[in-house]
């Protein structure tokens, strides 16, 4: 048996409440949306003649084209981000300032530069031409943004391992490299296993940006169709639809990767109070043997 020693549970009363609370919640929300279909509705917004563009072949095979061009550059930005944040990260954890330094002054700088102007920076820099160079500035951009999160994760997480592992590993003499790749690493993973892939879905939403440096790609491909059709309501719903589909995809599968490579076994603790504690695997507690 476990139980919470952070809350109490809701008694009949509180559990009547929250049900109220939801009734009230959701009927807002229905008039809300009620009132916005109603005004689309008055000013025309679901004529047909607005959203044909996107039952034509040629718009749909403009924006598969448009989808593939996002996903290519949100793959190679991940893939540049992670061994980006891999090197500094390691950077960061060294015991040479020579190394330790440096890197701690890349991290932060990337950290802190919103990623517009490191986009717009790096477009400015190779050329701010439409098209290849527009799109690796964008995944440039990228990499040196989630990168510099990465790198942080990864060192945060490394920080997370109980520091008695470290130490049992260095009492039967070990090297530095060799306890980070073997002891170290392995257990780190599954700590920052979850915020790796949350920040991969934000990278993903933010290859958008790649509309201000002309890079091709779904936001860039919505700007053409709605200056063509003059239909920006309908083009921003199509598009925000896909990025909402593509993150559900994402979103499932960092639930799947979460409880295939994380668990969700539990360890019991001593007793407390005369409750039995328990705590998720992963969290950098450690049971007794």
């Amino acid at each position: 048996m476990a139980a919470s020693v952070l809350f109490d549970a809701p008694g009949p009363k509180t559990k009547a409440r929250h049900r109220v609370y939801t009734v009230i919640s959701s009927i807002i929300l229905l008039a809300i949306l009620a009132g916005i279909i109603w005004q689309l509705e008055r000013k025309g917004q679901f004529a047909y003649a607005l959203w044909e563009p996107f039952v034509t072949p040629d718009i749909m095979q403009l924006i598969l084209e448009a989808l593939g061009k996002t996903l290519q550059s949100a793959v190679l930005a991940i893939i540049g981000a992670l061994v980006f944040g891999v090197i500094f990260g390691a950077g960061k954890l060294s015991d040479h300032r020579l190394l330790r330094w440096p890197s701690w002054v890349v991290v932060e700088f990337f950290r802190a530069v919103p990623l517009l102007m490191l986009i717009v920076a790096t477009w400015f820099y190779i050329g701010p031409e439409q098209g290849a160079k527009g799109f690796t500035a964008l995944v440039v951009g990228l990499i040196l943004y989630n990168g510099a999160v990465f790198a942080e994760i990864f060192r945060a997480g490394i920080n997370a391992v109980p520091k008695g592992q470290s130490e049992a590993a260095y009492a039967i003499g070990m090297r530095k490299s060799m306890v980070m790749r073997i002891i170290l690493i392995p257990q780190a993973v599954k700590i920052m296993l979850p915020a790796l892939i949350s920040q991969a879905i934000v990278a993903l939403k933010d290859t958008s940006l790649g509309y201000a440096v002309l890079a091709t790609g779904l936001t860039y491909t919505a700007k053409e169709i709605f200056r063509t059709f003059n239909n920006t309501i309908q083009t921003a719903f199509v598009i925000a639809v896909i990025y909402i589909v593509l993150n559900l995809i994402l979103s499932m599968i960092a639930t799947w990767a979460q409880k295939r490579f994380v668990g969700e076994q539990k360890i019991d603790l001593p007793l407390v109070g005369g409750l039995v504690q328990s705590q998720p695997m992963g969290t950098g507690t450690t049971g007794a043997p």
